[in-house]
């Protein structure tokens, strides 16, 4: 799998358990921590929890499991390091208080809404 369709599954597997506001930049160009960067919110910490199980499982399927996961007590932010992908699951609250867009805003924002279930 490459890191386009594993992108892609990441995404897909987000949104279809309701994950909000996901983004993903790439950030290859400014620094060696990784190529991309997926970041989404969840509604609570259950959710954000369900999530990063939910990326976790679809990518276990295919054979590929995270270098690390990593979380604060409470599940307001939960990190599965993919090696080239890390992905960013927050509570909307932690989310805004961290602003990763905002730090990141020099990275490449791919745009992903033909993978997003449209309402």
């Amino acid at each position: 799998m490459n890191q386009k369709e594993m992108l892609i599954r990441i995404v897909k597997s987000l949104d279809m358990k309701k994950a909000e506001d996901i983004k993903v930049i790439g950030i290859k160009d400014l620094t060696i921590l990784a190529d991309y960067f997926v970041i989404a919110n969840g509604t609570s910490s259950t959710h954000t929890k369900t999530l990063a199980d939910e990326v976790e499982y679809q990518l276990s399927q295919l054979g590929i499991e995270p270098k690390r996961r990593e979380s604060d007590s409470s599940n307001t932010w939960i990190i599965l390091d993919y090696y080239d992908i890390i992905v960013h699951i927050f509570y909307k609250e932690t989310r805004n208080f961290y602003q990763l867009e905002r730090l990141w805003a020099d990275g490449e924002q791919l745009d992903i809404s033909e993978y997003l279930i449209q309402e």
